[in-house]
């Protein structure tokens, strides 16, 4: 039976490692990180316990990778996603941003931003900060604030807006 699911395995990976590659690579930023994950995804197929309860093999093998890059997802913003904005090297990062106004110095954008981050309702900006400067996940998030996980995505979503809308008007 190992050598029947090993088998399966490699099947599978022959007939759909390129479009598994290309799934992938649309949902990490870099190529060898896709690469990785792809690998991932065939062991956790070697260890499925019972190969034969897959109605469809080919769509777990997606769901797997899809799962996979969500969890690295995670992983990538929690690394990154501490953010301070009193730090030079942010401050940096965010000057450089060119849709903020090419023009207008650097600590302009920056009192900028901070305003329109304090426009945002309470729950809003509360999103904002747990996401990009605490690095928390949805869940967490709407644990956290007391709502659901779509109300989350909804508040950031009205966050980027925003702030897109009014970082906008400087240019």
């Amino acid at each position: 039976m190992v050598e029947n699911k090993k088998t399966l395995v490699e099947r599978l990976f022959a007939d759909h490692g390129s479009s598994l590659q290309a799934f992938l690579s649309k949902r990490v930023r870099r190529r060898p990180d896709a690469v990785d994950l792809a690998q991932e995804v065939y062991v956790r197929m070697l260890r499925v316990p019972d190969m034969d309860a897959i109605r469809n093999p080919e769509s777990y093998l997606f769901t797997v990778a899809s799962n996979l890059a969500k969890e690295h997802a995670r992983h990538e913003r929690r690394e990154c996603g501490a953010l301070d904005v009193d730090d030079p090297l942010v401050e940096a990062q965010l000057a450089e941003l060119p849709a903020f106004g090419g023009e207008l110095d650097r600590a302009v954008r920056i009192k900028r931003l901070r305003e329109v981050l304090q426009q945002l309702p309470p729950k809003c900006h509360a999103a904002v900060v747990l996401q990009y400067w605490h690095g928390m996940s949805y869940e967490e998030i709407a644990q956290r604030l007391g709502v659901s996980t779509h109300m989350v995505k909804k508040y950031l979503s009205q966050a980027l807006i925003h702030c897109r809308r009014r970082m906008a008007r400087l240019g």
